[in-house]
């Protein structure tokens, strides 16, 4: 190496010596794969019955100007959340607001024509017969989404004996497979757990029909449906 010619001889000898020892470390970092793992997959599903309602309520205004078309949505939004509130319980009903919003409707050259605006309120819990009853008492907003979904307990609760029954699975397949290869016994080596989705997914909407969105004195009717779960467990075992 030309440039290391102007250096001290012991230095110089020690470069090259650790520039050539370089290769070797590098090769010999890498371990060789160990013999006689085996790769699995186990995941089960189940379907379990909402229970959670959630319905939302709408109120739409339209006027020659901003301000008279907020306050005929606060005029809406008022009274529906103080017979709401009067119903309120936690986790059973619970009242929240949703859009409110104030926009402008142009004419066909771009000017402003007239304002539009919305109103949403938000009922959700897992009692549906005081969520279905409300719907007849709130006379100022109409129906305009129902929704149903699980709650964080009831998804908790199925996740945890999905994991149990997964893990199972995995535990018989190990132990199938690797007597099956002509071993006795197994290892576990690395295992996941996976619920499919990391946070609850959204809550299915269906939009109201021309009858739903009308108040009327009777409860509304609904339908849960169902909810699909998945856990599935994966990783390696060491065949012994």
């Amino acid at each position: 190496m030309p440039h290391l010619r102007k250096l001290p001889a012991a230095l110089a000898l020690a470069i090259s010596l650790a520039l050539a020892a370089a290769p070797a470390q590098a090769q010999v970092a890498a371990p060789a794969p160990e013999a006689n793992q085996l790769r699995l997959s186990a995941s089960v599903t189940s379907e379990v019955v909402n229970d959670l309602l959630i319905i939302t309520f709408a109120a739409q205004r339209e006027a020659a100007d901003a301000a008279a078309v907020q306050a005929q949505l606060m005029q809406a939004l008022q009274p529906a959340l103080a017979e709401a509130r009067k119903a309120a319980q936690p986790g059973q009903l619970q009242v929240s607001t949703g859009n409110f919003s104030v926009q402008p409707r142009y004419a066909p050259k771009g000017e402003p024509l007239r304002w539009q605006g919305v109103a949403e309120m938000r009922v959700e819990g897992r009692d549906f017969d005081a969520i279905t009853r409300l719907v007849g008492r709130v006379q100022t907003m109409s129906v305009s989404q129902v929704g149903h979904g699980l709650s964080r307990e009831a998804r908790e609760k199925e996740q945890a004996q999905l994991a149990q029954r997964a893990i199972a699975r995995f535990r018989s397949q190990a132990e199938t497979y690797a007597k099956a290869f002509g071993f006795s016994s197994y290892s576990l080596r690395a295992v996941e757990v996976d619920h499919g989705d990391a946070a609850p997914p959204v809550p299915r909407f269906r939009a109201a029909s021309a009858d739903m969105a009308v108040a009327a004195a009777s409860p509304l009717p609904v339908e849960a449906g169902k909810t699909t779960l998945s856990t599935s467990v994966s990783g390696s075992v060491q065949m012994k």
